[in-house]
């Protein structure tokens, strides 16, 4: 288990500028056909609202729980080896059953997690990642995070880009529940540095790559802005939902997901921890 962090004075100060991770700052355009591209997706709603996700299954996607709460329609977008991009519906949707709809990512005191079911698997250009084989990450410890967020925490014109960017795992913070904090290794979020901003929750935390593929560690759910800042919800901590503890549930429930008829709905509705099938809307 990862040691707790013991928060200084600064990273308390940071979280009153906390907001979700809804692109990544000071990242680098995905550009490897070969790259984090197979197993990132962006997850847009019939409202406008834009997140990130990663492809677990070739119709199963997780994704931060806060991103799916709305009475919305929703879709998935992915970019092909040639980054073109192809958008599948999603047709239901399971949160994790500690999560607490109309909170905050910061103030969630439960787990920040949702699986998508699409209405239509992705192709051969997609390698989902295994929550399975994910494992618990130190302090010191080098992870990188993507997503389709915006890359300077103003406007919107930067969004809908995968990039990616490497990070540094600093341990554990107990907030209203416990993440995994992440920050640039360099700046150490004193000064704004890469991290997650907007339009990233739900985007892989991931190590590896090449031949032997890539490990996901955890789900972004949150950013803050950096300490010598301008007001801002970017460049400083990014926190994540560690995937290893919750495997057990991500599997039994990508099961029932798949279990689901064409049409059926099944309730409560999403956010009590049910399964919510969409395919009628």
């Amino acid at each position: 288990m990862v040691p707790p962090m013991r928060p200084a004075l600064p990273v308390l100060l940071l979280l009153a500028l906390s907001a979700p991770a809804h692109a990544v700052m000071r990242g680098k355009v995905a550009s490897d056909p070969n790259g984090v591209r197979s197993a990132a997706v962006r997850v847009e709603s019939s409202r406008g609202e834009l997140c990130s996700g990663a492809v677990i299954a070739p119709d199963l996607v997780l994704t931060a729980a806060h991103c799916v709460t709305e009475a919305a329609a929703y879709r998935v977008v992915a970019v092909d080896r040639g980054f073109r991009p192809t958008a599948v519906r999603a047709t239901a949707v399971a949160t994790h059953p500690a999560f607490v709809p109309g909170t905050t990512p910061r103030t969630q005191p439960g787990v920040d997690l949702a699986i998508l079911r699409l209405g239509a698997p992705l192709g051969p250009d997609f390698r989902p990642l295994d929550p399975r084989g994910a494992t618990t990450v130190g302090p010191g410890e080098a992870v990188a995070i993507a997503g389709f967020g915006l890359s300077d925490g103003r406007g919107t014109r930067s969004a809908r880009t995968l990039r990616q960017a490497n990070l540094l795992a600093l341990g554990t913070l107990q907030v209203a529940n416990q993440v995994m904090v992440v920050v640039d290794g360099e700046r150490l979020a004193e000064r704004p540095g890469a991290g997650a901003c907007r339009g990233d929750s739900g985007g892989p935390v991931f190590r590896g790559g090449g031949a032997g593929g890539y490990q996901l560690l955890g789900i972004i759910s949150w950013s803050s802005g950096a300490m010598n800042a301008d007001r801002s919800a970017c460049g400083g901590i990014t926190a994540v939902t560690p995937v290893a503890e919750h495997a057990s549930w991500i599997a039994r429930r990508s099961t029932e997901l798949r279990r689901l008829g064409p049409g059926q709905l099944v309730l409560p509705a999403a956010g009590t921890g049910a399964v919510t099938d969409w395919a009628a809307r």
